[in-house]
């Protein structure tokens, strides 16, 4: 699910003294060392906060968005496709990666969720936003509830081999506690989406 990349502001992001900290740790012989469509590996000396110095490598990753897509029977749209590194097909909700044209969190949750089930959202509800692999990759996803869904597909990525496949809360639920959906992405989204539609602000 290709995009391109752009830099953003976040209300998640770190603290004035936390991104002073890096800003004094960080950069000494910084190497790139891989770079793709999506990411790029970087190597650079670290000073830890005991003074230590290592050498440390992470991933310089594109915003991400990943989609809850409810369709009028209060299903969920998920998708199932062969993930490579894992060998497994998975069953996952939309995600993918910004472009390269000043995309949005909500142009791109769109344009992924109509390359992926076909439909677009007549109402989109930002969920949530995080790091997704803090220690060493600095991927940001944007959680998004899609509603009132609308058949609008874009042509789906060359490389993406996916079906489409409704599935309720509860059958979700089901899923992920037998084991068989195991994308942490997705268990996330549906619990995030499952308690804002309960008007649950919190897991308590």
């Amino acid at each position: 699910m290709p995009c391109r990349n752009r830099k953003l502001r976040s209300t998640f992001s770190p603290s004035s003294r936390q991104t002073e900290a890096k800003k004094l740790s960080m950069g000494n012989n910084k190497q790139k060392t891989y770079s793709c469509k999506i990411f790029t590996v970087w190597e650079e000396d670290v000073e830890l906060a005991s003074g230590k110095k290592t050498r440390q490598s992470w991933i310089d990753h594109k915003p991400t968005i990943a989609v809850v897509a409810v369709n009028a029977k209060n299903e969920i749209l998920l998708i199932r496709q062969f993930r490579v590194p894992t060998g497994q097909n998975l069953l996952e909700i939309p995600a993918g990666s910004f472009n390269d044209d000043g995309e949005s969190p909500v142009d791109c949750a769109q344009r992924e969720l109509a390359e992926e089930t076909g439909y677009r959202a007549g109402k989109l509800t930002k969920l949530f936003a995080g790091y997704m692999l803090p220690g060493y990759c600095n991927e940001f996803m944007y959680f998004f509830l899609a509603q009132d869904l609308v058949y609008a597909p874009l042509t789906p990525d060359e490389d993406e081999c996916i079906e489409v496949t409704p599935v309720s809360f509860t059958k979700a639920s089901e899923l992920f506690k037998s084991g068989e959906m195991n994308d942490a992405k997705t268990v996330l989204g549906i619990m995030l989406a499952r308690n804002y539609l309960n008007n649950l602000r919190d897991f308590s």
